[in-house]
């Protein structure tokens, strides 16, 4: 069902079409977690200002999403914008929240058709009154979705989420020996969901930028120098393929091979 989804929306003989012949469908990751970057690079890379690339970068969330939806991902996390960002120009900074809110309003209707549910970790209550009044908007009108849930990180920190997790533990009263890895993840911003199995960087960076710390302990990652607005269905298609040839020990050793007549 999901290889006729995501046949039914790529071009008949293309790379994605290919690709998604590969993949199998009962081996499909959780949850996929995506670093996008490489949005200023691109725009530099055509002499274009950076937020064109940041525009550009719309289409490459739109191809994430609409894939992991259609093969049948139950968790998509997108890193929107961190902590950090906020040390950037205030205009790029402006024109971000500008496109996230269009984001928003455009594509609601194709979460709604895809049943998919949108859900926001970070310091959202610190982002503008009209970026939170977006945000609740979609999050409210998908909130009795079933399908996929796509996260957006937005105002995210890795190690603030733990901090803040830390701090509920000693608000609610836990003592140190009550306090497990199980509770521990139910305090942070993805409690009730599984931890991510895949996490893709795009921009050939090697590095995790501070983003969902705790989270992808055993992630599989994937890093491809394709630049986020040039990132779509047959690169995340290739990503899934890729996470399925792996051999995922979570620390421990492959079982020995019974010997023969065994």
């Amino acid at each position: 069902m999901s290889l006729e989804k995501i046949l039914a929306w790529v071009p008949d003989g293309s790379a994605a079409a290919a690709l998604a012949r590969q993949v199998d469908y009962l081996r499909l990751p959780g949850h996929v977690a995506v670093i996008m970057d490489g949005n200023g690079r691109w725009a530099a890379q055509r002499r274009l200002p950076r937020i064109e690339g940041h525009r550009a970068g719309i289409d490459a969330v739109r191809d994430a999403v609409e894939v992991c939806a259609r093969l049948g991902v139950e968790v998509l996390t997108l890193y929107a914008f961190s902590v950090e960002n906020w040390k950037r120009p205030r205009s790029e900074v402006r024109l971000l929240m500008e496109l996230l809110k269009r984001y928003l309003r455009l594509e609601l209707d194709t979460l709604m058709r895809n049943d998919i549910r949108l859900h926001v970790i970070g310091r959202a209550g610190e982002l503008a009154p009209d970026v939170r009044e977006e945000l609740a908007a979609g999050c409210s009108r998908t909130a009795g979705n079933g399908g996929m849930r796509f996260n957006i990180a937005l105002n995210y920190s890795g190690r603030a989420e733990i901090v803040e997790a830390a701090r509920r533990a000693l608000a609610a009263g836990m003592a140190p020996r009550d306090l497990d890895e199980a509770r521990f993840s139910g305090l942070l911003y993805t409690a009730g969901q599984p931890d991510p199995d895949l996490l893709i960087r795009t921009s050939g960076e090697m590095r995790v930028s501070n983003f969902l710390l705790w989270q992808i302990a055993y992630a599989e990652i994937w890093v491809t120098d394709t630049l986020w607005p040039d990132f779509r269905a047959r690169h995340l298609l290739e990503a899934i393929v890729a996470y399925q040839k792996r051999d995922r020990r979570y620390g421990g050793l492959k079982p020995e091979p019974a010997a023969v007549g065994q």
